[in-house]
């Protein structure tokens, strides 16, 4: 997956992965360690850190080809689709880490966040299915003495993390990101959402959405139009041909950034 390469380029300061954690007879024979073994061993390893730290975790027991260790078959219920019973193993597997994690002197004064790169090819709903949908992925935030409580059903992007994290510990210093805090009610910022899927950009905004293909727009739908069913291009309106103007925009500033190294300024 190469994410030691992309650790060291982020500036990361360790990486500990499978040859790390130095014990092959809990490889899955897949991916990697399973999740329950491999999140104790990230609660350990966190806990050796000096705060305040940032550590991430890359999960993967819930990934095809759904098998879950020996010991736990028939333990968690099968359900009617094959992913079932390895969800109820990463849930588990989840819940005691936070029972680890919360008798860590950390822990209180820590912000988790639980989120995924994409949803799973087997469905639970046939809105799934769907074009859009298969990047609609949850975007959930948990700290144990936290003033914000509730959902925000807005459009919200991976991008949004980071200002929003930036609001819940009070940061107050100039900052650069495209994304948008979830948790200010001031925000003044139009809910967005933009992906790519290998060959084409799907970006949400107000009524539409636009897809590009790097270089101009092939179609645009009603937002609720996930299954991207019925194409308006041929009725373009101001407020399309806006939409594609901010769509440009964003590529175009974020590949600027990449070539000139400026990400971060």
């Amino acid at each position: 997956m190469g994410f030691l390469g992309l650790s060291n380029i982020l500036g990361f300061d360790n990486y500990f992965g499978k040859n790390e954690f130095n014990d092959n007879s809990l490889y899955d024979g897949f991916w990697g360690i399973w999740d329950e073994p491999f999140l104790q061993y990230v609660n350990n390893t966190t806990s050796k850190l000096k705060e305040p730290f940032f550590s991430t975790f890359f999960s993967l027991s819930s990934h095809e080809p759904f098998y879950v260790p020996e010991k736990y078959e028939g333990v968690f219920p099968m359900g009617d689709v094959q992913m079932h019973q390895v969800i109820g193993y990463s849930d588990n597997a989840l819940r005691k880490f936070f029972e680890s994690a919360k008798k860590e002197p950390w822990f209180e004064n820590t912000i988790f966040i639980i989120t995924a790169d994409h949803t799973n090819q087997i469905h639970y709903k046939e809105q799934y299915l769907n074009t859009i949908n298969r990047y609609a992925v949850p975007i959930l935030i948990y700290s144990p003495n936290e003033e914000y409580i509730g959902v925000n059903e807005e459009l919200a992007q991976q991008i949004d993390i980071y200002p929003t994290i930036l609001d819940m510990i009070g940061y107050n210093k100039p900052f650069r990101s495209w994304g948008r805090s979830l948790v200010d009610p001031t925000n003044s910022t139009t809910p967005f959402a933009l992906n790519y899927n290998g060959s084409q950009y799907q970006f949400q905004m107000d009524n539409y959405i636009c897809i590009f293909d790097g270089e101009k727009a092939t179609g645009f739908y009603n937002i609720s139009d996930k299954g991207l069913e019925h194409n308006l291009i041929s009725n373009r309106n101001a407020e399309m041909s806006k939409i594609e103007d901010i769509c440009k925009a964003y590529i175009k500033d974020y590949y600027d950034r990449i070539i000139d190294k400026k990400l971060s300024l």
